[in-house]
Parts: structure tokens; C-alpha cells; sequence
């Protein structure tokens, strides 16, 4: 059996180069998720206690008063199930509204960065090999940029532009 502790949810470090930029739609569905349901399934950490994958949920765990979390340690060689033992999924809507849930919220929530997918193609390839190709990245950070707000983008460069034409134009 793998060792299980409970730790405080301040041990837990947020990936400071998640890729998931996440959005207030999914968080504000996700803190619904957790005030409704309570917690449903597990978040990824490594072996230093940095979170892989759910940090939107830690984000929303602490926000609804959460201050701990039980640890599973594994080598990854087999799953790790959470099972609630207060649902039935034969008898009762709670348990499949909750299963609907953890889908919606993560397709919802789901909001790629393009500046750090971006960064690990240059810096760490292998994170994204067989998830994106470099095209598809390229095509996220050109998103990106053409939705930009005006404030996002490089002020000074335009302006430079601007004064360059003015110039070539004689205006």
C-alpha cells in the first residue's frame, strides 16, 4: 500500500509555468464544483510538492477555506482512485452531477498560454512532444497576438512606427 498523509494545502507550490492560463469562467465553475460537491478527484504533484496538474483547483481549494490535503505517494506505476464514500452512482444524481462536473469544468477551464507553451518549445521540447507541434504552438501565440488588447501590445515600437512613416509620407 502506497504511504497517505495529510499536509497542509500551504505546502502545496503552484507550477509557476503552467500552460493552462485558465480563465474566470472555469474558476468560478470550479469553486461552484467544490462548494457543491466538495472535493472529487486528485491533483498531480511531484516529488517536491509542486503541483503538475490541478492548479486551478489548489487555487480554489484555498479560496473556499480548504487547508488540507491527503497525500498518495507513488511512482506512477499504478492509478491512484479517490473514492467518495458518501455517493452512489446507482442511486443517486449527486454522484453522476459530479462526474459532469470535473468534464465541464475542465474543458471550460481550459485556456492554453501560449507564451509559456512558447517558452518550453524553445527551453524543454519534450514537454510538448506528441502534444503539440511547433506549428501549433505558432498558431496559438499568432492567436494571441492578433486578439491582443492595445494596452498588450508594444507601445513604444508603434509609436517609433509611426514617427518613421510620418517621416517617409512628409506628414
Amino acid at each position: 500500500m502506497n504511504p497517505t498523509t495529510i499536509k497542509s494545502l500551504d505546502d502545496v507550490t503552484l507550477d509557476p509555468l503552467n500552460a493552462n492560463a485558465g480563465n474566470a469562467e472555469g474558476r468560478a465553475m470550479i469553486a461552484a464544483s467544490l462548494s457543491r460537491f466538495g472535493a472529487g478527484r486528485s491533483i498531480l504533484l511531484d516529488k517536491h510538492g509542486t503541483v503538475i496538474a490541478g492548479n486551478k483547483t489548489v487555487e480554489q481549494a484555498r479560496a473556499a477555506g480548504m487547508t488540507k490535503i491527503r497525500v498518495v505517494q507513488s511512482d506512477g506505476t499504478g492509478l491512484v482512485a479517490v473514492q467518495r464514500t458518501d455517493l452512489d452512482l446507482t442511486v443517486d444524481g449527486t454522484a453522476r452531477a459530479l462526474g459532469i462536473a470535473d468534464n465541464r469544468t475542465a474543458e471550460v477551464d481550459l485556456t492554453w498560454d501560449p507564451t509559456v507553451l512558447e517558452q518550453l518549445r524553445k527551453d524543454d521540447p519534450d514537454a510538448l512532444a506528441g502534444l503539440f507541434t511547433d506549428a501549433e504552438v505558432a498558431e496559438l501565440v499568432a492567436e494571441a497576438l492578433r486578439d491582443a488588447e492595445p494596452s498588450d501590445v508594444d507601445a513604444p515600437a508603434q509609436v517609433e512606427a509611426g514617427v518613421e512613416l510620418r517621416k517617409k509620407w512628409g506628414t
